[in-house]
């Protein structure tokens, strides 16, 4: 029976038994009478609500269902055509959609942690308190444990390493080295902090490139003694031929008892003079490889940036003038200040501004820029720039490897001296150049 229907029939019966009681009323039934219209109008207004209320409370029951995610209950259909059959329907359709949507959601879940637990990198996932929520097999393999509960007992297994998982913030990443039965491992660490349904909880990456840094390390190793085996034969092989051809010649006159006559005692003393003037080329090449491998550690300190390009341009003043170049100095904001090793930033500093100046003293426009700024990520630049003819693109690869020179005159470290300096303060060097409008090198400070 439909549901309108059904009420207003109550409706109407309940107005009839009205109408009854108040003739009864009227017209003196007796008590009797009286008091059974009485009960069965009562009795009507109940079975009014009852019947009014059932839909709502059915509404209500499957509101809670859902709620406390219940899709499990079916509700009965007798397919009579009635309202409360029709609302069942509705309410079954609904509880199969959500079942069948829980259940995906559930797969993905699974699926994710799945992949997630057997990634060759490790993954660490936990919240506010350092409660761990995921942890994969990687990690724990990394870690050598059969489980952690929370994060603070990672500083169990070492210390450094859980200083970092919490220090680091998004984006951040550092080099660990952790003591491992299969041996030294040197770990990548990155954190991502993440907002999830207002908690907050942060995705650790651990990644051993060990393996990575071991190869790197042969081949710059093997770079290393290509460099010093092509300046070193460089320099000894004219100094041995020299020296064996003064000495094949005064062997020759001591047999034959011949004087030496003052052109011969020239010629000796000009080859001396070059194996004197080679050797102390190969010392001074020996001088600036040790340079190079013996950068002191910095010694930071507040450095106002605005100072410091005064004490540039003073120290620069007399190669400026004598080539009428242009120097400009562009800060934001003016009172900007880095904290690092002043004596090292400017030594880096003086060498790209060196650069700068070579590279526009055959240029039409004759202009070098320092400038000092803060970028979006909060990072602390500094930039070199010139407009000279900039940097072939076979050789921009090649700039920071050590005693690479494009110039005829020059050691070829400065470059290298600058990059690891940089490093020192966990900052970077990087460049870009255009042919025929300039070059630029940035200092990038990570604060």
């Amino acid at each position: 029976m439909d549901y309108k229907v059904g009420l207003l029939g109550r409706i109407a019966f309940l107005a009839a038994s009205l109408f009854l009681l108040a003739y009864a009323i009227i017209d003196s039934w007796g008590v009797f009478m009286i008091s059974l219209f009485l009960v069965l109008v009562v009795l009507q207004i109940i079975y009014l609500l009852r019947y009014s209320e059932g839909s709502f409370n059915k509404v209500r029951v499957f509101l809670d269902n859902i709620k406390q995610d219940n899709y499990s209950e079916l509700y009965p259909v007798k397919f009579d055509g009635t309202e409360t059959d029709d609302l069942h329907i509705e309410f079954n359709a609904i509880l199969a959609k959500l079942k069948e949507d829980q259940a995906e959601k559930e797969a993905n879940y699974q699926y994710f942690r799945s992949v997630f637990k057997h990634l060759s990198i490790g993954l660490i996932t936990f919240g506010e308190n350092g409660e761990i929520q995921i942890i994969n097999t990687a990690a724990k393999r990394i870690l050598d444990v059969e489980e952690v509960k929370n994060i603070s007992e990672v500083g169990q297994i070492n210390k450094e390493l859980h200083l970092a998982i919490n220090n680091l913030r998004t984006g951040g990443s550092e080099l660990i080295k952790i003591a491992h039965p299969d041996g030294i491992m040197q770990l990548s660490v990155y954190v991502i902090e993440l907002l999830m349904r207002g908690e907050k909880f942060k995705l650790v990456s651990l990644q051993n490139i060990q393996s990575e840094l071991e190869e790197k390390e042969m081949e710059a190793w093997q770079n290393l003694v290509k460099i010093l085996t092509h300046e070193i034969m460089n320099s000894i092989a004219p100094i041995s031929s020299l020296a064996g051809t003064i000495q094949g010649e005064m062997e020759s006159k001591l047999e034959n008892m011949e004087k030496i006559s003052n052109q011969d005692m020239e010629d000796y003393l000009m080859g001396i003079s070059t194996i004197e003037k080679r050797s102390q080329g190969l010392i001074s090449f020996v001088s600036d490889f040790r340079s190079l491998a013996h950068i002191p550690s910095p010694k930071f300190t507040s450095i106002a940036i605005a100072k410091l390009f005064d004490q540039l341009e003073v120290l620069l003043q007399n190669q400026l003038e004598s080539h009428d170049i242009e120097l400009v100095k562009d800060l934001n904001p003016e009172e900007l200040v880095l904290f690092g090793d002043q004596t090292q930033i400017e030594q880096v500093l003086i060498n790209l501004a060196q650069n700068a100046i070579q590279a526009v003293e055959d240029a039409p426009e004759k202009r070098v820029t320092l400038r000092a700024f803060i970028d979006e990520a909060g990072k602390i630049i500094l930039e070199v720039s010139d407009t000279g003819k900039g940097i072939e693109e076979e050789a921009l690869s090649k700039i920071f490897i050590p005693f690479f020179t494009t110039k005829k005159k020059g050691s070829g470290i400065g470059l290298s001296l600058s990059k690891q300096i940089m490093r020192r303060h966990k900052g970077n060097i990087q460049v870009r150049s255009t042919q025929g409008e300039g070059t630029t090198f940035k200092l990038i400070f990570n604060g």
